[in-house]
This record gives structure tokens, sequence and C-alpha cells, in this order.
């Protein structure tokens, strides 16, 4: 009896699977049509009032297929920032779910490759997703009007293109490509933008030999973030993150990229080699940002622009390293997808993930 019922059963496998290759091109395009429309109607993101992160991006220019380049979304309301937006970035909004076409600016916080080379694809989904009349303002210190003229140069052809295909009324002739905003920064933090309660403020940070390179701290409803861009240990950060409810800080973990410079070496790329060791006295270790959270008595420490690149979890322990001998409050190793959310009138930070 028990035979009997295997084999029935194994020739019902036998007869799905049958089945199943007859018609996969029926079964495939009616899956396809379902999940596409699920992952429409559910795709949007409602954060409700307050103050709001999203990890758009956490990994650094090493190839890494789990992160984006460095990339942040920073929401206040009604009121959306991109900080930073490197490869990958525009895509990880996407799949967020976040509304590209809703932004107020992207800023930048120096001009290294990494931090920039998303741009393109913002751009372009923030024209053609919202029918944009005007450029994506970009804000920035001196030299953003170079980045922005490139970048529109870059991309002049392309735009013309779409004019002349979709027509103005999905891509008006007005929109594209980015508008410079340019502000100066020296020793003293500047307010570059202050409006429906949001407060955004640049100050310097030390990434020498990169000159303009600034963090951003964003406050509002008694609610602060602060992002530190690339940047080594200084005072500077310290009194700029004073009393934040987090601060994301970029990470480098200096014994980890010693034995990724060690294994370079003995493959014989002097070049590549070369570069890790050279990018150890322009990024803060995990530790260093840890003593810097701790000295600003901010509430969490994020690591972001994670490097070397970690493959998984299991290795976050050996990342953070010391770390936690160094800052009191809760230490979290970024990834793509994260959002943090600070509501008014509480301390709470609260963590969802959407990646």
């Amino acid at each position: 009896m028990k035979r009997k019922l295997l084999f029935g059963v194994l020739l019902l496998i036998v007869a799905a699977a049958g089945l199943t290759v007859l018609f996969q091109k029926q079964i495939g395009e009616r899956l396809f049509a379902q999940g596409a429309a699920s992952r429409i109607d559910n795709a949007g993101l409602d954060l409700g009032d307050g103050l709001h992160l999203i990890l758009c991006g956490t990994g650094s220019p090493l190839p890494n297929p789990d992160r984006a380049g460095p990339c942040n979304v920073v929401v206040a309301d009604d009121q959306a920032f991109v900080v930073d937006i490197g490869e990958g970035g525009a895509r990880n909004l996407n799949l967020i779910g976040f509304d590209i076409a809703s932004l107020d600016g992207l800023l930048l916080t120096h001009f290294h490759s990494d931090h920039i080379d998303g741009m393109g694809p913002l751009a372009l989904f923030y024209w053609t997703q919202g029918s944009a009349t005007a450029p994506l303002p970009l804000i920035g210190p001196q030299g953003v009007e170079r980045v922005a003229d490139g970048f529109n140069a870059a991309y002049a052809l392309d735009h013309g293109y779409r004019v002349a295909h979709h027509g103005t009324d999905i891509v008006p002739e007005t929109g594209g490509g980015l508008r410079a905003m340019p502000f100066a920064i020296g020793e003293q933090p500047v307010v570059v933008l202050e409006r429906g309660g949001l407060r955004i403020t640049a100050f310097r940070v030390d990434h020498d030999p990169v000159r303009p390179s600034v963090g951003y701290r964003f406050d509002y409803k008694g609610r602060s973030i602060v992002i530190s861009g690339d940047a080594a240990r200084s005072p500077m950060l310290d009194r700029a993150a004073k009393g934040a409810d987090i601060l994301v800080h970029d990470a480098l973990q200096p014994g980890l990229v010693g034995a990724m410079t060690s294994a370079l070496e003995a493959d014989g790329q002097a070049n590549t080699a070369k570069i890790t060791r050279d990018i150890l006295d322009y990024h803060a270790s995990p530790e260093d940002a840890a003593r810097s959270a701790q000295v600003a008595g901010v509430g969490r420490l994020v690591l972001s622009h994670l490097v070397p690149p970690i493959p998984n979890a299991f290795f976050y322990p050996a990342f953070i390293g010391d770390a936690a001998t160094y800052f009191e409050g809760e230490i979290t190793v970024g990834e793509d997808g994260m959002v943090f959310s600070l509501m008014p009138d509480t301390s709470a930070i609260k963590l969802g993930k959407r990646l």
C-alpha cells in the first residue's frame, strides 16, 4: 500500500513538472504580472512626521555585491534630501519604495568619485518619474558647480533623446540634469538650509588632501542626525555631533584592511596594495568613530561606508573591533535598506529594514 502511494505521489510530481515545462511561458507571464502589480502597489514608503534616516548605500569603492556606494536619505515630514549618491544608490531607493521625484535636493560631502557616481541615475529618475520642470538641486561646497556642469554635459545627448521619444508632457525640456547651489565653508559651521522647522548645517571635516570636505547635521522638532561624510577623527566633527540622536560615521577597520593589503601584495597587485595602505590615514576606524560618539554624547552610532567589504554579519564583531569599549551607546553596522525613525517628543529610535 505504501509503495503504491509513493508511486502515485511520484507520478503526480512528474506530471506537474511536465505541465510546468509545457506551460512555462504562460505561467511565467502570469506570475510576472501578478508580482509586478503587487510590488508597485506596495512600493510606497510612508514614514509620517518626524526625522528619518534611510541608508541607501553603505559600501565603498571596493566591490561588494550587497552594498551600494555611499548614499543616505534624510526625511523631515514632507522634505527629503539625499546625502551623497554612490553607484547603485538610486537603484536601492527605487527598490525601497522611496519617491525620488519628491526630493528637495542632493547634498554632497565631497567630490570623490564613489560619492558622486550615482548622480546620473538619480537626476534621471527625479526628472522622469515626476515630470520635473527644473533640474535637481545640487547643494555642496565650493567646486560643486564643476561637478554639475560635467554631469550635465555627459547627459546632454541622453536628454535630447528622451524628450524626442517621450514628449515634453512626460519629460519637460526645462527639467533633467542638476542645478548647482554652492556654499562657502571655513572653520565655522554654516547653515545651508532652514525651512519648515528643518535646519541643515554643514561643517568641515578632516579628509585631507580632499578639500573641501564636509559633514551635515539635520535638526528637526528636537531630533537630530549627523552624517560625517568621509572623515578622520577631529574636534570639528565631535563638536558638530554634540547631543545628536544618530551619528552616521564612515568606518575603516585597519586590521582587516591590513590583511587585504597583504593578500594583494602576495598576488602581485602592487598598485591596489598601495591604495589600501594610503586610505588608512583619512578614514576613521570603528574605534575612532566610537570615541567621537562618546565625546559628542550621541544616542546611537551607525557605521557606514564600510572598508573593507564585509561578506556578512558573521564578520561584524571583527569589523567593530574594540569600539564598544569607547562608546556607551548602541553601535549599528549599517546595511543597505535600513530605516531609522526619530519621532518628535521622544528619545526613541525605531529601526526597520526595506531591503
